[in-house]
Order: C-alpha cells, then structure tokens, then sequence
C-alpha cells in the first residue's frame, strides 16, 4: 500500500486589497511567510508510526487551483487543513475520489465539524492522529475504512509520541522546522482555535524526546532554525530549565509562542539565550483593559499582567531576545480607539517586531459559539474568512468598514519600511548600550 500526504499550505488574506497591501509592507508578510513555509508536523509525525512496508509520499499544496495533475499512485491520501483553506481541501479530496483513490481528512476544522467534513471524504480523523492511526491504515488495507476515528475516548500520552519523519523533507524549501513539546494551554481564551481543539487537556512531551528530535532534524540539517510549536511554552519552567541545558548542547536557534511570565524567571531568559532563542511571540492581544476583561474563560490573568507588559518586553528583550508582541483588533469592549492604543503601546513599548490580526471566529471555539448566539457572525460557514486577517463577525463597538479600515491604517504604519527598521534599530542600540554599561561595570 502506498499513501500520499498532503499538507494544505499557504497563508493568504481573503479581502484583495489586504494581499495587496502585504506584498508592500516588510513586517507583514515576513511573518505569514513563515507561517507558510512550516511544514505539516502532524503528517511527519503519523508518517513517524507508518509501518514500513507502507510507501508514503509528503506533499504540500498551497493553492489546488494551480494543480492541473494530482500525484495519483495512492491506495489512500490523507489531507490536513485548516478552516481557511477547508474548501480547497474539500475539492482536493472530491478529485482523488473520483479517481477511486481513499481519502482521510484532519485537523482543527473537521474535529470541530466532522459532518461536514465527511460529505468530502471516506473517513473523518477527530482529536488527535496518533491514537488512531494505525487501526485506519489496517482498515484501509482490508478496504474496510470506518467514516469516523476518535481519539477523544482515548487517553493518548505524549511520552508515547512516535519520531517525526523529518527525512521526507528538502530542509532547502523551509526556513524553519517545527518541533512540538506540548499540547494545549492553561489559559482557555474564548477565541482559541489551536490544539485545544484537538486536545482537551494540557499535557507535555518527555524532554529526552525533544532533544532526539532535535537531533533527527539536525540529521537533515546541520544548523537548524527551529519553531517550538507549542500554543505556550514556559508552562512548566523548571521543565523547560532542564531541556534548556540540554539543548544548549545542540548548537540550533529557535523560536517560540509564550506568555509574560516567562519574564519572571532569570535563569530561564538566561538559558534561552544560551541555547540559541532568538524570539518569542507574546500574545499581548490588548494594550488596553478593553477587550481583556472576560477573554480568558477560566480566569482574567492577562487583563491582571496588564501592568507588568511594558516591563516584560524589556526584561526578555534585554537578555538579547527579540519579542514579537501580537494584537488581535475587533475583541468585544474595544472602540474605535484601539487602533491609536496599539500604535502607542508599541512606540512606547520598544517592541521588536508587531503581528496584528483580526479576532476570528473560528469553528469550534467558544467564541463562535457566543456570536453565533447572539447572531453576530456576518455568514455562517464562510470559512474562508478564517484568515486572522478578514472580518468574519459584526464588531460589539464599530462597524465592519471601521475595523477593516482601521486595521488596514495600522497595519501601513507598523510595518511601514521606516517604522520597522526604527523598530530593528531601537533594539539594536538597547543591546550596545547594555553591553557599553556592562563592560563599564567589570572594568
């Protein structure tokens, strides 16, 4: 049996007149091109527990309509996708059934709506892959495929996560590799669409597995940058103090998605540094109590961290770490007047790098739930607009046209070229005058 696996890939704003504007604007699409560029970890990683004497191809497609000829020597494919790119994926799967080709289909979006999904294909994986995996491909050979394979009734471990198969991948094609280290977050933010979905409960990978993985993509590449891909790392600190000594070892760079408590630690930012963390990503989501109160469903920490976040950046950007402090623009108690708060926060913050996006509703989450409810997503089942970028809600304090215009207007003045290279060298001149300041004090 031969399988193909093909990652739905490629990040793109739904509203022309955004991809227009990101093609102009430096910081903009610096970040959504690596987000494109990631490959799919979670296709690595069942290809990792794939038998052997099962062929397996990995493929990325990151728009079907520039696919004239599908690779068709398939027993059965198995698509991952996200809500953006779901229809794409639905017409991918339509073709290669009607080649009388098997097709699977994961991810957030179908364990959010498996129904749905399963109008376009032979099975519908819900949750996580792992669990289920093998027993699909054992159907698949006996041509006995089940329309639905759930590991929500399954306990699945992450000690027990199986090798990605890095080795598939022309390192030449990525600028960064992903390794994940944990699953889910504590903070149980309403708009949350990552792989809280997936999984329901925050578990955390044994740190001798991280290294072997580091290690195995060292194997394809000598000096790898690479993005811890966890919805947020530093959960557990003394845990991460540990691998970070190991990985030290490693000689990698690396990137993660965090919250400012990882400013608390000083051994941690010092070991961060040390074993190569050149940024984080913070999900500051408001500068402003407006649009923090009531975010997190669990509790209200980030709206209580709210004072501390001029004073996190620069103690993490001080141990030489670059932060990239993200802002999500529409959030319910914002006005109007968010636009110029995030323009002053991040002028007077010191920021390294800005990503702004647009509050999603994504299927699945609490969020779309709510709006729903109150009749305020603008049209059900228009996932394509789950970009992060377009609109696909009616704002609490402003029109549509206002949020889009604003975050349009933002979005030209913090990743203006100018802006962004006072945002670059602001942050270089911090590091020499700490260096000049320390070497003042050993002499």
């Amino acid at each position: 049996m031969k399988i193909g696996l093909i990652a739905m890939s490629g990040v793109r704003a739904y509203n022309e007149e955004l991809t227009k504007l990101g093609l102009t604007l430096p910081g903009f699409v610096d970040r959504n091109k690596i987000i494109a560029s990631l490959p799919s970890l979670g296709l690595l990683t069942l290809a990792g527990m794939t038998p052997g004497v099962i062929g397996i191809e990995y493929i990325e497609i990151a728009d079907i309509k520039n696919v004239d000829e599908l690779p068709n020597s398939f027993d059965m494919v198995a698509i991952s996708t996200y809500s953006a790119q779901i229809f794409e994926a639905y017409e991918l799967s339509d073709r290669y059934r009607k080649k009388g080709i098997k097709t699977v289909i994961g991810g957030p979006h179908v364990t959010s709506l498996p129904e749905e999904a399963k109008e376009h294909c032979d099975s519908v994986v819900i949750g996580e892959g792992e669990p289920t995996w093998l027993e699909l491909l054992n159907d698949c050979e006996k041509d006995n495929l089940k329309p639905f394979y759930t590991s929500f009734d399954k306990n699945f471990d992450l000690k027990d996560a199986p090798m990605p198969r890095f080795e598939l991948l022309n390192p030449e094609k990525y600028n960064r590799l992903t390794v994940q280290t944990s699953r889910g977050c504590p903070h149980h933010c309403e708009f949350c669409a990552a792989s809280i979905l997936i999984s329901k409960k925050y578990k955390q990978k044994p740190a001798n597995k991280v290294i072997k993985e580091v290690k195995a993509i060292k194997k394809v590449w000598k000096k790898p940058f690479i993005e811890f891909a966890d919805d947020n790392t530093f959960v557990d600190k003394k845990y991460w103090i540990d691998l970070l000594r190991e990985l030290k070892k490693e000689d990698v760079r690396w990137f993660t998605e965090t919250d400012i408590s990882a400013a608390e630690n000083d051994e941690l930012l010092d070991l961060m540094r040390e074993s190569g963390c050149q940024q984080v990503l913070i999900g500051l989501e408001s500068p402003s109590k407006k649009g923090l109160d009531g975010l997190e469903l669990s509790s209200n920490w980030k709206m209580r961290q709210l004072d501390k976040y001029k004073y996190a950046i620069d103690k993490i950007q001080s141990h030489g770490i670059t932060v990239n402090g993200c802002f999500i623009l529409g959030l319910d108690g914002q006005d109007k007047g968010i636009f110029d708060e995030v323009w002053q926060f991040v002028q007077e913050s010191g920021l390294y790098e800005v990503q702004i996006t647009v509050m999603t509703a994504f299927p699945g989450t609490p969020l779309y739930k709510r709006l729903t409810g109150e009749k305020r997503v603008v049209k059900e089942e228009d996932w394509a607009k789950c970009t992060l970028f377009d609109v696909n809600f009616k704002p609490q304090n402003m029109s549509i046209p206002e949020l889009e215009k604003g975050f349009r207007d933002l979005a030209e003045k913090v990743y203006s070229a100018e802006f962004t290279h006072h945002r670059r060298n602001r942050y270089k001149n911090m590091i020499r005058d700490l260096l000049k300041k320390n070497q003042e004090a050993q002499n």
